[in-house]
């Protein structure tokens, strides 16, 4: 069994290179639900339905999220209800685009918990559904909930205030300077997949952002201690390359919160449950740095531009944890 610690747009299309070196059913990813949010009373799970969209090549391509071919009439609808509901009133957001297709998800998902489903059933309901044979893993079957401060001068907000993931990543793209983050929940949630991060051959932790794809995995109990027991036989793809992030607010963040937005600041945050970093060319002349955080480095691709690319950063990352 091989476990992937994942969140997101760069685990996934790990995962997928992952499928083409393992047999699918192999495979456990324990996804991030930091992120969930419930809009139009619907329960929204982003980042397993990124993974299970793009396993089942339905992702849209350019946006990195959502379906292909998807229409959009039911949030074009909605604008005529934005536009007149009272002031004070929450109901009709229309900053969360949700499309008509992938509108049916949700609807499954909401009717499924409603009926006293977990959502661990839920995830692999669906996965099957698309055709998947992997097991897909919400992080808990408890809510945990991403939660952004806001820095001093923002204008989303009063300094100190807080906001949830999906505001700042969406609504605000993202674009707004934070203090802090927390995993509100976190603390009584129940971690789902202990024995299998116990059990499996290997652990590998995906290309997503350290601080708020896998920081909320990390925080739940005693998932860091289970990590750090077997140390030797985990490794993890740093999601920043040359300085940068690939995708998402990943290397703003970690200058935000007091990180070094490098594969050295990833390293730093990886080395207590993590004994190889796998980095990019691009930042060789990093990896004695890396080590010097007592963990080991290895070069190679690791931006997955191709499928061949991808199970090639799979198999190296299979590798260092054999």
């Amino acid at each position: 069994m091989i476990a992937v610690l994942a969140g997101g747009v760069g685990a996934a299309r790990f995962l997928r290179g992952l499928m083409q070196v393992v047999p699918t059913n192999e495979i456990t990813a324990i996804v991030n639900t930091g992120d969930d949010t419930v809009l139009h009373g619907l329960h929204i799970s982003p980042d397993l339905d990124t993974v299970t969209y793009t396993l089942a090549d339905a992702i849209d391509p350019e946006r990195g999220w959502g379906l292909s071919d998807e229409s959009w009439n039911a949030m074009s609808a909605l604008n005529r209800y934005a536009t007149n509901r009272p002031t004070n009133s929450q109901a009709a957001p229309t900053w969360f685009n949700l499309g008509d297709k992938d509108l049916a998800t949700h609807f499954y998902r909401t009717a499924r918990l409603a009926e006293g489903a977990s959502l661990s059933e839920i995830s692999q309901e669906i996965a099957h559904a698309w055709g998947l044979d992997l097991r897909l893993m919400p992080m808990s079957n408890d809510r945990v909930r991403t939660m952004i401060t806001l820095q001093e001068n923002c204008e989303a907000g009063k300094a100190g205030s807080e906001i949830s993931f999906q505001e700042y990543f969406v609504k605000h793209r993202h674009g707004v300077a934070t203090s802090s983050v927390r995993f509100d929940g976190a603390d009584v949630a129940r971690p789902e997949g202990l024995d299998v991060l116990n059990d499996a051959q290997s652990v590998i932790i995906a290309p997503s952002n350290p601080l708020v794809s896998i920081a909320p995995i990390r925080a739940l109990h005693h998932v860091d201690a289970v990590l750090s027991a077997r140390r030797n036989s985990v490794s993890a793809i740093s999601p920043i390359v040359n300085g940068a992030a690939l995708k998402g607010p990943a290397d703003r963040l970690m200058i935000e919160l007091g990180h070094e937005p490098s594969v050295v600041g990833v390293a730093r945050l990886y080395s207590p449950i993590c004994g190889t970093l796998i980095i990019d060319h691009a930042d060789a002349h990093l990896a004695t740095a890396v080590e010097d955080t007592g963990m080991r480095c290895i070069v190679t691709d690791t931006i997955m531009k191709t499928a061949q690319i991808s199970a090639a950063l799979a198999h190296t990352a299979l590798g260092a944890t054999l």
